[in-house]
């Protein structure tokens, strides 16, 4: 129980490596904030939760919806920024909206809810942010243009706000996945994501606990002094 005692927040919580981290934190003694869109697949999400764990509707891509969320929330000990939107798309066929939407979501939402929420964090000198981004931040992929220059932003992030918050005793780091079998990215990324996951040198897609361990750690006292890094949990697929 590492972490008893302490509030995590986990954003995209109702599915996949969301919900997989919400269940390892509250395994581990936190009490567990989840947000997402939809108020039934959040309260469905809290009853596969253990211990203490509630939901809060959010988008990330609405600026109000963020603000709202860090007003609801209340003190935040570890903060998981692990929803995101990843359309699959060459770049000759983006749309604008699509591309909106996804840095609105990955990059401006995860910013102003950090920006929200690590006041208390500063003030209290303690806590841990865990940025979920992706192989494709630092990896070329045909098709992910957008989804991995919005990732690649929030590793930069994770090293800046390593930098400013350090002093106050908050880490910040990132788990970069490979591709990971879950509903979100199968639904969106079709047998893509298979593929990418043989051509991996583990031969095969992540589980999203597989990725979620990555976080537990990285927001545990176990990694206490590490911070501003990116983990990658991606099959080998950056050595490559």
């Amino acid at each position: 129980m590492e972490l008893s005692g302490q509030t995590a927040l986990v954003t995209g919580g109702t599915a996949g490596i969301g919900l997989a981290c919400a269940r390892l934190l509250a395994g581990a003694g936190a009490t567990v904030i989840v947000t997402g869109r939809d108020q039934h697949r959040g309260e469905v999400a809290v009853g596969q939760i253990p211990g203490s764990a509630r939901f809060l509707p959010a988008d990330l891509s609405d600026a109000a919806s963020v603000q709202a969320l860090v007003d609801q929330a209340g003190d935040v000990d570890i903060l998981i920024n692990n929803a995101a939107s990843f359309p699959g798309a060459l770049t000759v066929d983006q749309t604008v909206a699509s591309f909106e939407t996804t840095f609105d979501t990955n990059v401006r939402g995860t910013y102003f809810l950090t920006a929200g929420l690590v006041p208390g964090m500063l003030g209290r000198r303690r806590g841990s942010i865990v940025n979920v981004t992706s192989m494709v931040a630092s990896k070329g992929v045909g098709g992910a243009s957008t989804y991995g220059a919005s990732k690649a932003a929030v590793e930069s992030l994770t090293r800046s706000w390593a930098a400013e918050f350090g002093p106050y005793g908050v880490r910040v780091n990132s788990v970069a996945p490979g591709p990971t079998k879950t509903e979100g990215v199968e639904a969106q990324w079709g047998d893509t994501n298979e593929e990418l996951g043989r051509a991996l040198p583990l031969g095969r897609t992540a589980a999203p606990d597989e990725i979620a361990h990555a976080v537990l750690f990285l927001a545990s006292p176990r990694a206490s002094f590490i911070t501003g890094t990116t983990l990658h949990a991606d099959g080998g697929g950056t050595a490559v």
